[in-house]
């Protein structure tokens, strides 16, 4: 059975686009994040329309529109059956939806995807309003099958991590031959109903990378996507399938590290942050640009999964959470023209269908059947001989000549190696060609004489009544003719040896090539000898130092060490060889993390430091206290 793909336009007969809806949530306004009272600087005009000051005059206002604007009143029910229901439809139909939040750390995010258990928010709404859609096409009998699955990941540190089944592997992207892209190795769980999911969900969610910064008590590290896959099955031929994915994707905020206080683990987590949202802003300005250009989605991993959702196939919602205070506007700003830039991308959806054709199949004559078993391939169709003048005369009977196929053989390979061989070793092999020269002359002046002979026994054979088909002299091959050498352009240094009758010849043997080491190469290995002698004696010498010294100094001094790394402060772990300020944050944000170090050989998982680098770190720094 065999499977194609129809696509939505084949299948009406009409070109199907969407454009992506753009929806602006405003958080209700925070007295504690406004410490001098300036109020609010954005406003609502209508259900579509606001209004910001604009920051180089503050007499006059800037005006957005979008295709909805949610206010501060606006409640998690409202957002979900304006922005999200109508497109939920379309995953029953065999496509693509997706629903991201964008926005400023701090501006309710993942308020507005996740909500609470009172106020539940658009993922949790949503995968029950498909639950509530299957079980209404089940009712009506239609004839299909329906099976729901999910899965979920973060993107953390630009890696991608399987929340339903943690572990720190980094789980690659791919794109099939459809440009679909997928990610081998991540879960993928059936849901069989709401509760079925609640219970995979939640432990999952505990599972995000979250942290406390100065704007937020608990701020995403990371972006979390969560997949749900629809695909129902026609029960009867021709077993249409259709297959659709909803993509929910809670984006961490951009991050003003100036503002948030960040240092050490959270700075890179927040640079990792940035530059996705970077790239993100990049692809959206290439989409706009159009013209046919390159999009840089595979500029960041976060760009190469919603390249479906931006420029795609899909049906896809952007909610952009806003704050109104003063102290987050240039962030609010950024926000509104990235929103406003991206309501200008138009996508292609099209229906991802798979139809089971049956495969015919052609039955082979009993000649190809046996030739295929026996593995030999068919006979290819000879090419016509070019006639000579004498096309209408019966050509005389030719010699047949048992030649042996191993001489034809080493002839041919002669000539092959005559071309590539240098010229110096080309004398042996011009002795054993002019050798087989005059052994031809000899075969041709013999086979003249048994032509001659012959036409002369087969006169006397058709006088007596005779047929003369005796099987030594019958043949059905066209006679051989030697190639006349090209005497105006001889080709230099080659020499053309025609096929010859020869009988019952044995075989010559190749000529041996010998290769002689380049002066070259015998340095190189000269070189990796005495490099490979270096490093036995740099190993000897690095691991020879301790050996000198009391096993009980150097149990002490690797007690000090680790007490430093336990305890120290940011100014005592500088204090140690090797150790830079880079270095020390990085041992403070692990130790804060994963709590104190038990060996020194905990150092690497710090970044940067190897198992090379440790041990220099311990020798320096023992070899420093002994010093003192």
């Amino acid at each position: 059975m065999a499977a194609q793909r129809v696509a939505e336009d084949v299948a009406r007969g009409t070109k199907q686009t969407a454009r992506v809806r753009v929806a602006v949530r405003l958080r209700p306004y925070m007295h504690m994040q406004d410490q001098k009272g300036e109020g609010a600087c954005v406003r609502r005009l209508d259900t579509k329309t606001l209004e910001i000051i604009n920051w180089r005059n503050a007499t006059e206002t800037l005006q957005y529109q979008f295709d909805v604007f949610h206010g501060e009143e606006t409640t998690q029910q409202e957002v979900f059956l304006s922005s999200v229901k109508p497109i939920l439809p379309h995953l029953l139909k065999g496509q693509n939806a997706s629903v991201f939040a964008y926005g400023p750390t701090g501006a309710g995010k993942t308020h507005t995807m996740l909500g609470s258990q009172e106020q539940p928010g658009v993922i949790p709404r949503a995968v029950r309003g498909v639950f509530n859609l299957v079980k209404a096409k089940e009712r009506e009998h239609e004839g299909w099958d329906y099976s729901i699955g999910m899965s979920y990941l973060e993107i953390y540190n630009e890696k991608v991590l399987d929340l339903l089944s943690p572990s720190a592997q980094d789980l690659p992207i791919r794109e099939n031959k459809d440009r679909n892209i997928f990610i081998p190795g991540l879960t993928h769980t059936p849901l069989s109903s709401f509760s079925n999911f609640h219970s995979h969900f939640i432990p999952a969610s505990l599972n995000r990378t979250t942290a406390s910064t100065k704007l937020n008590q608990r701020s995403s590290r990371s972006h979390a996507i969560l997949l749900i896959k629809v695909v129902r099955t026609q029960r009867n031929p021709p077993h249409r399938q259709q297959t659709g994915k909803l993509y929910l994707v809670d984006l961490a905020g951009s991050e003003d590290n100036r503002r948030t206080g960040n240092e050490g683990i959270r700075l890179k987590e927040s640079g990792a942050i940035n530059l996705s949202l970077f790239t993100l802003s990049k692809v959206v300005d290439s989409l706009n640009a159009g013209g046919g250009g390159r999009v840089p989605y595979r500029d960041s991993k976060l760009t190469r999964l919603l390249q479906d959702s931006l420029g795609g196939s899909s049906h896809s919602v952007m909610i952009t959470n806003i704050a109104p205070e003063y102290t987050y506007y240039f962030e609010t700003f950024t926000a509104l023209n990235f929103a406003a830039k991206s309501k200008q991308i138009v996508n292609k959806p099209f229906v991802r269908e798979t139809v089971t054709v049956p495969s015919v199949q052609v039955k082979r004559s009993r000649e190809e059947q046996e030739a295929g078993r026996s593995g030999e391939p068919q006979k290819k169709k000879l090419k016509d001989v070019k006639k000579t003048g004498q096309e209408d005369a019966t050509p005389p009977a030719q010699l047949h000549s048992p030649t042996d196929p191993s001489v034809l053989n080493r002839l041919m390979a002669l000539e092959k190696l005559l071309m590539g061989t240098p010229a110096k070793e080309r004398l042996n092999m011009h002795r054993e060609i002019q050798e087989l020269k005059e052994k031809q002359r000899e075969f041709e002046s013999k086979a003249k004489v048994l032509k001659v002979t012959g036409n002369g026994a087969a006169s006397n054979s058709s006088d007596n009544g005779s047929s003369g088909d005796s099987p030594l002299f019958r043949t059905y091959l066209p006679p051989l003719h030697r190639k006349q050498s090209a005497a105006a352009k001889p080709k230099k240094q080659q020499a053309v040896v025609s096929p010859l009758q020869v009988s019952q010849l044995q075989p010559l043997q190749q000529c041996p090539v010998v290769k002689r080491p380049t002066v070259c190469l015998m340095k190189k290995q000269k070189n990796l000898e005495q490099s490979e002698v270096q490093e036995g004696k740099e190993n000897v010498k690095d691991t020879g130092w301790e050996s000198h010294l009391d096993k009980s100094v150097l149990d002490q001094s690797r007690h000090k060490i680790l007490q430093v790394l336990n305890s120290g402060s940011l100014k005592d772990l500088k204090g140690l060889q090797q150790i830079g300020d880079k270095k020390a944050k990085l041992i403070l944000g692990w130790r804060e993390i994963q709590g104190s170090f038990t060996q020194l050989e905990d150092l690497t998982n710090i970044e940067g430091i190897t198992a090379k680098r440790l041990s220099s770190f311990i020798k320096a720094n023992i070899l420093s206290m002994m010093g003192t």
